[in-house]
């Protein structure tokens, strides 16, 4: 990705340095590079505090300061930032110093006395780097964004998904990845043969039994497999001998990762008999 030179060239810059030559000499050379919003203290113990109100693309710190070094600077900078890139170029004239500040968490270094095609040479690089860092953040916010918004919609789909099965069928159930269910209404337990007849069954409200046998197995094992059916037939015979007939839809609930996390079917009471599972 190219930035356009526009961006660039209207990046936020700070100055740090207690010397007013060295100030004035990098605020013209970017002044004339075409750099429209830079700024500069001779005071260390300002820079965090306007970089906190500025957020700086780049902030250029000498290292050798009274009352407070660039070492310090970076620390209270590092301290204080909203993330964990901090944008210095370190300005010294003690090569030992350099590696140091590479690990204090400087970006890159700039040697005094200053080579003036070395100074443009590294700020624009820089500010790519940064500028292109602050894109990535951006996007990433609207992606992030975009997720939140799209979890937001499956969940209102799930909830009028849970609601339209409700008014649709006369009876619905869900289980969770350990086939523990969760919500049940209707017979359903009597269905999957998970109940057993009441201790009193004198009477007719009692009675559970009368499955077809042959259909509830094959039921079962299509959950076992964990694989969608649709209008399955399953019957019944009553105390009185008579048959009800049920047609039963169910589907296997995974995460967009794929991972199994349930069942959920609904079953209406029909006659005649539907088809079988298809």
């Amino acid at each position: 990705m190219k930035l356009p030179e526009s961006d660039i060239l209207a990046a936020r810059l700070l100055i740090v340095d207690d010397q007013a030559a060295n100030v004035r000499l990098l605020e013209r050379m970017l002044g004339e590079s075409g750099y429209s919003n830079v700024a500069s203290t001779m005071d260390p113990l300002q820079a965090c505090s306007l970089h906190q109100q500025h957020d700086y693309d780049l902030i250029l710190l000498d290292l050798q300061m009274p009352g407070l070094n660039g070492f310090e600077v970076m620390a209270e900078l590092s301290a204080s930032a909203g993330d964990s890139y901090l944008p210095v170029i370190v300005l010294t004239a003690q090569p030992q110093h350099k590696l140091q500040a590479l690990q204090a968490g400087a970006k890159d270094f700039i040697s005094k006395p200053f080579d003036l095609l070395e100074i443009k040479t590294r700020i624009r690089n820089m500010l790519e780097v940064r500028l292109l860092y602050r894109r990535l953040e951006a996007h990433n916010e609207v992606l992030e964004q975009a997720v939140l918004e799209r979890t937001a919609e499956l969940r209102e789909s799930e909830a009028r998904y849970r609601s339209l099965t409700a008014l649709a069928s006369d009876w619905h159930w869900e289980q969770d990845k350990d086939d523990n269910f969760t919500n049940v209404t209707g017979p359903v337990l009597e269905m999957l043969g998970l109940c057993t007849p009441a201790l009193d069954s004198s009477g007719p409200s009692a009675y559970v039994g009368g499955w077809n046998e042959a259909e509830r197995g094959t039921l079962l094992a299509t959950i076992a497999a964990r694989q969608p059916f649709l209008d399955f037939a399953i019957s019944r015979v009553d105390h009185n001998g008579e048959v009800t007939h049920y047609r039963v839809s169910g589907e296997p609930m995974f995460t967009q990762s794929c991972k199994f996390i349930g069942y959920r079917g609904v079953g209406v009471e029909m006659n005649p008999p539907a088809m079988g599972i298809r």
